[in-house]
Order: C-alpha cells, then structure tokens, then sequence
C-alpha cells in the first residue's frame, strides 16, 4: 500500500478493532431496515468540519451532502448534473427527512474566495461558477462591514447560511413538505477554534448559541 495513506490505513485497523466491534450490532440492523436518518446534513467540504463529530451522532443519524461553501443552488428543473440538489430532493421525498441542517463555519475559504479576483480558466471553471452562489451574501457583507475585514467574512460566513435556506424554499418537495408541517429548516454556524455552534432565529433574525 501507497505509505502516504499509511496512517488511514492504520486508522482503519483501529475502527474495525474498537469502533466497528462496539457498533456492530447497529450496524447489522441498519443493513437489515435500512437507512431512516432524522436530518439531512448540509455542509461544507472543508476537513475541519465533520458533522458526526460536532453532533455526536452515531451511524445513521444524518443523511451528509457537503460542498465547497455548504452552498445550495436554486432549483432549477433542467437536464444537467446537480449533486447537492438530487441529494435534497431524494432525503426530503424517498428518505423522508424531518429536518435540514445547512451548517456554515468560520475561517471558510470558500467565503474568503469570494472577496478575491479569482479568473476563470480551464482547470478552476466549475469553482468559479459554484462561488456565484455566494455573491448575494458578498454583497451584503461588503455593506455592512467593508472598513473590517475579518468582520466582514465573519458576517458573510453567517449570512450565507441565510440565503442558502432561501434557496431551499425553492424546491417544490421542500416547500411541500414545510407548508404541511412535516419538514424544518435550520440555519447553524460551527466557529472551529471553540467548537460552538450558532443557530438562526428567523424571528429574530439573529445567530444563538445552540447550547443556551
């Protein structure tokens, strides 16, 4: 084996010798009934974030889609590939999820691209076009903080939550599924040098620590 992947190689001797046996038995039953996550996980891609570890949940508890930014397009019903939006529509329709965590964090690169003049070419192009989604939070952190720097993607990294649960509203089953009742958003912000989580009050319009 390729001695760069030699400690996941290690890592994975410890899961099956300590982890796997001490879950095994959920794991047979999830074979046997199924994935029935409670909530579809929305978040970004960076290697400081993982989900299961600032939840504490277990094997079968979130259903993860992450990306660059832990952004979500629009809906849009045409014939092209969309790997975030297939995986919000099949846990909302097939797995039938309760709840939708999209869950930004601090220090997020994606944001910090968005305030650089970042050219299109032929190795960045899909990068590029995806940072597009993050213009409109841009554009209001720029207005509210453009003499604060850090202030300012602090803000954008919370704002974008925001808007990306807008972007959801867009999608017939989500809409669906929020007006009879049976489905809820969340917006969270993971800070990654406390470990804290901030979660929006859309009657407040404010971030709250989760943990009150």
């Amino acid at each position: 084996m390729d001695n760069r992947l030699k400690e996941f190689q290690e890592g994975h001797k410890e899961f099956q010798k300590v982890k796997f046996k001490k879950s095994e038995e959920r794991f047979k039953k999830l074979i046997e009934e199924g994935q029935n996550p409670k909530a579809l996980f929305i978040g970004c891609s960076d290697s400081r974030v993982m989900p299961a570890m600032i939840t504490n949940s277990k094997a079968g508890d979130l259903f993860i889609v992450r990306n660059i930014g832990n952004f979500v397009a629009p809906y849009n019903p045409d014939s092209d590939f969309h790997a975030t939006a297939s995986a919000v529509e099949y846990a909302v329709s097939i797995l039938e999820v309760s709840d939708i965590i999209v869950c930004g964090h601090s220090d997020c690169g994606a944001i910090s691209a968005l305030f650089k003049d970042i050219k299109p070419t032929k190795e960045n192009v899909h990068t590029t076009k995806w940072l597009e989604l993050g213009r409109d939070a841009k554009r209001v952190g720029m207005l509210a903080y453009k003499d604060d720097k850090e202030k300012m993607l602090r803000y954008t990294e919370h704002i974008s939550v925001v808007y990306q649960l807008d972007n959801l509203l867009t999608y017939p089953a989500v809409r669906r599924r929020i007006e009879d009742g049976s489905l809820h958003l969340h917006g969270w912000y993971y800070d990654i040098q406390n470990g804290n989580i901030d979660y929006y009050d859309d009657e407040s319009c404010e971030f709250k620590a989760l943990n009150q």
